[in-house]
């Protein structure tokens, strides 16, 4: 389970990407010498000691009024509001200069958690100077070389210390937990209104509250569920609100929570790229998943046509086939249960268990009807599966070696299991073993 969120915030050039790269063990982020190359923070999930936790990259702050600096500052200031623990990046060959000081005052107001770590740090007289960022008042320095790997380890000793114990997150045990997630301006909040205020549900008095989103406890047709609505981004006002991108931190963290996942869009504007990250996002979680096209009613008339336009969005995720598109209108409370009962509909897939017997004779029968093809060096042969877990569904087939396994294959015997059994809306995981 992820344990919290760190983000690593500093002046341009630092090696912020570098240290994120290291950190998350591949080369994710881009580096480059020149400054201002991180615009956009970019996310990733690490794992230290057991511990994994969210790491978040920035671009760099700086005084100097560069192209696109307002909207770096903006952006490291909302990964700064969300993250439990921020690493203060420093460059140890430059010393102190106004850029650190500016970012050190940002983060003084932060009241976060702050790891100071100096980089850059790979002879001995640059360990000597390490002191005099004792003057910043943030607290012990640690010197790090990204490009070397040294100290990293001792850094990320420091953040797995300071990520928090026991977030308070309610259980809710025995309720279906299902997020509404999406883009600013989709709907989402309307779409949580309106299906609140449906006569038929039963809104439960008690609200809870989180830290990330807003928990709504409520009775369907006598089930018990709880919705998480991912509350706008509450500081800075609109400003955040306009920039799409900076709404993810708190969709990551309502997927994570959820059993099932309502991604909205717009049905004015169609699937943008920030729909697919969030989709991705549910995606690489293996949550089942919901596609809500919102304010149906609004769009254009040639869009109009549900089919036509499901198969727009079916070309656009190809790999989403398997997941239910519903089209709503929370103003005019068009299909709101349809979403409700599709959400069960979902979990249940979920949960769905596939007995070991019919499992194997489908793969007997999807191997006579296609043969596995020879892909690195050999030609791969199952000799049984079985169904390990559920949520997601995820299946262990007993191989010969799991290298000859071909990715088109892999996606054959996925579509055969959902042709013989029920995974609408749900990932399907499957692991490739060889049997000793």
């Amino acid at each position: 389970m992820v344990k919290g969120i760190v983000a690593i915030v500093g002046a341009p050039n630092v090696g912020k990407s570098t240290l994120f790269n290291r950190i998350i063990g591949k080369r994710q982020a881009i580096t480059d010498d020149t400054p201002g190359l991180t615009r956009d923070r970019i996310y990733a999930e690490a794992e230290w000691l057991t511990v994994s936790f969210r790491l978040i990259d920035t671009g760099g702050i700086e005084v100097t009024k560069r192209p696109f600096q307002e909207l770096i500052r903006i952006q490291a200031s909302i990964a700064i509001q969300e993250a439990d623990v921020i690493i203060y990046l420093l460059d140890g060959r430059k010393g102190i200069n106004a850029d650190d000081l500016l970012v050190a005052s940002i983060l003084f107001k932060s009241g976060k958690s702050i790891i100071l770590a100096v980089n850059k740090i790979d002879d001995g007289q640059l360990m000597v100077d390490i002191n005099d960022y004792y003057r910043l008042g943030i607290g012990s320095p640690i010197p790090i070389s990204t490009l070397h790997g040294i100290g990293v380890g001792d850094l990320l000793d420091a953040v797995i210390k300071q990520l928090p114990k026991d977030k308070e997150i309610p259980s809710y045990d025995g309720h279906l937990k299902f997020a509404v997630v999406g883009r600013p301006n989709v709907g989402k909040s309307s779409l949580v209104n309106a299906i609140l205020q449906q006569e038929r549900v039963i809104v439960s008095p008690i609200e809870g509250t989180t830290r990330d989103a807003i928990d709504t406890t409520f009775q369907f047709e006598g089930t018990d569920y709880v919705m998480i609505d991912t509350a706008g981004l509450k500081k800075r006002g609109a400003i955040f609100e306009s920039i799409d991108k900076y709404a993810a931190i708190r969709s990551l963290r309502a997927i994570e929570r959820a059993q099932v996942v309502v991604v909205t869009i717009n049905a004015e504007d169609g699937l943008l790229e920030q729909d697919k990250h969030i989709v991705g996002f549910a995606f690489q979680a293996y949550k089942g998943m919901v596609l809500v096209v919102n304010k149906w009613d609004l769009a254009k008339k040639g869009d109009r046509d549900m089919h036509q336009y499901t198969i727009k969005l079916r070309l656009l995720m190809p790999f989403l086939e398997f997941v239910p598109i519903l089209y709503t209108s929370a103003l005019k409370k068009t299909r709101l249960d349809a979403v409700i009962k599709t959400v069960k509909q979902v979990y249940e897939a979920t949960q769905r268990r596939v007995p070991t017997a019919r499992l194997n004779e489908l793969l007997v029968d999807a191997q006579l009807m296609n043969q596995t093809p020879e892909f690195n060096g050999g030609r791969l042969r199952i000799y049984y599966g079985e169904q390990v877990s559920q949520n997601p569904p995820t299946f262990i087939m007993f191989c010969n070696k799991p290298t000859f396994m071909h990715f088109s294959y892999q996606r054959f015997l996925e579509n055969r299991l959902r042709e013989s059994f029920d995974f609408t809306g749900t990932p399907i995981k499957i692991i490739n073993r060889e049997r000793k």
